[in-house]
Order: structure tokens, then C-alpha cells, then sequence
């Protein structure tokens, strides 16, 4: 199976919209979609929970992984999954970014509720509920040990032992390593978009990757070639 880094993925994704005119906002779109289809695909066939009797958590980071969950639960939500969203808020000194903005605010066009993770207690009774987590953390950009509030959430959802799918990458793995630093998300599934990450494919790594979907959101395929070649 061809891999690419994480700066050659980021590389595709700038080139995608300069290039082919395919636009950030519109492969954000087009990844929570996919990745709703699929979890929809996990919760009827391999969970065999009926999609009105189930609810998935979506937790979602501050950068472009937590833009693709905050989507994801708005697919979720119109197949008929009963969805929470959370999210981990900029530290003080941050501004939130556009494209995050942007998903919360089409949420709640959606009607869902996205709430903003002061306190990881509190998600607690949620994770303990539910049918499966979402994990839109951290994406493929994120190295060292995750700190601070994700560090946190990181810990609560393993500790609520549900059946965790990843978006792209589970949080707390080096996209181009496999390796972890001590906080990370052990995933029943990952849901890579575009093409594999190098540190998924690595033997150590499979443990935490579990099974490995690769989803396509829209790259332009002459150009997903160039990089998988």
C-alpha cells in the first residue's frame, strides 16, 4: 500500500486548491461526510446496533481533524445517529480557527449543540453511554506528547473502553513514526483520508491503528498519483 508523510499530505492539500481550485472548506466537507457513511457502515453491519437506537461522541480538536468531526456529526445526525459533539476550545492566547468556526457554527444550523470542553469530567456520562467515540483530536500535524485539555480528553476516552474509530489518524500517533509519547488513542478503526499515512503502515503502529479504511474526499487523482507513486 503506497504512503505518503504528513508534509507531503499537507502538500497535497495545498496544491489540491491551488492548483485544481479544490478548496479546503470543500474537502472538510466532503471528509466528515465520508466518514459519517463509513461509521454508519461500522454501527449497522460490524456493531449490528440499529442506527435509531445508536449515538456516537465527536471529539473534536481545534485545528482542520476537528473541523472534519465537527461535519461528520452533521452527516451523522441527518442519517439518523443520535450524535454529541464536543470540542476543545483554543487556549487564551489562541484564536480559533476560521474553518472550525465555520463547522460550529453550520452545526448549529443543524440543530446539534456543540459544547466546548472546559472540564473533560464532564464528558464522562456521555462517553459512557454511548455506542462508538469518534476521535477528531488531533490530525496528521501533531507531534510530541499531547498536553494540556486534549491531553485530558485523550484519557477519558480510553478510559470509557468503547469502540473508538479515528479520523485520519488516531490522536496521539506520529502520522510519519507510528510512535506515541504516553498519551494516545488506541482506535478500533482509522479513517484515513486521501491516501495512508507512512506511520500507519508501520508494524509497530498496528495495535493502535486497528483496521485501516482509506477514504476518498475529492484529491484529484492525477495528483494523489504523483505522491503515491
Amino acid at each position: 500500500m503506497k504512503a505518503v508523510t504528513s508534509t507531503q499530505m499537507r502538500e497535497i492539500d495545498e496544491r489540491a486548491e491551488k492548483e485544481f481550485g479544490v478548496k479546503s472548506l470543500d474537502l472538510m466537507e466532503n471528509a466528515g461526510r465520508a466518514v459519517a457513511n463509513k461509521i454508519v457502515e461500522i454501527l449497522s453491519q460490524v456493531l449490528r446496533s440499529p442506527l435509531a437506537e445508536s449515538s456516537v461522541v465527536v471529539c473534536c480538536g481545534r485545528g482542520n481533524n476537528g473541523g472534519d468531526g465537527m461535519v461528520a456529526a452533521r452527516y451523522l445526525k441527518k442519517l439518523g445517529v443520535g450524535v454529541e459533539v464536543f470540542y476543545v476550545p483554543p487556549s487564551p492566547r489562541k484564536e480559533m480557527k476560521k474553518e472550525l468556526q465555520i463547522q460550529i457554527e453550520k452545526a448549529k444550523k443543524d440543530g446539534l449543540t456543540p459544547g466546548a470542553v472546559e472540564n473533560p469530567e464532564a464528558l464522562v456520562p456521555a462517553l459512557s453511554q454511548t455506542t462508538l467515540i469518534l476521535d477528531a483530536l488531533l490530525g496528521t500535524g501533531a507531534k510530541g506528547k499531547p498536553m494540556g485539555p486534549i491531553h485530558h480528553v485523550i484519557q477519558k476516552m480510553m478510559k470509557a473502553a468503547k469502540p473508538i474509530a479515528a479520523l485520519d489518524i488516531p490522536s496521539g500517533i506520529d502520522a510519519d513514526t507510528g510512535y506515541h509519547s504516553g498519551v494516545y488513542i488506541q482506535a478500533k478503526w482509522t479513517l484515513t483520508l486521501g491516501l495512508p499515512k507512512v506511520g500507519l503502515l508501520k508494524p509497530h503502529a498496528q495495535q493502535y491503528v486497528g483496521e485501516l479504511v482509506v477514504l476518498d474526499i475529492g484529491h484529484p487523482p492525477e495528483l494523489l498519483k504523483k505522491y503515491a507513486a
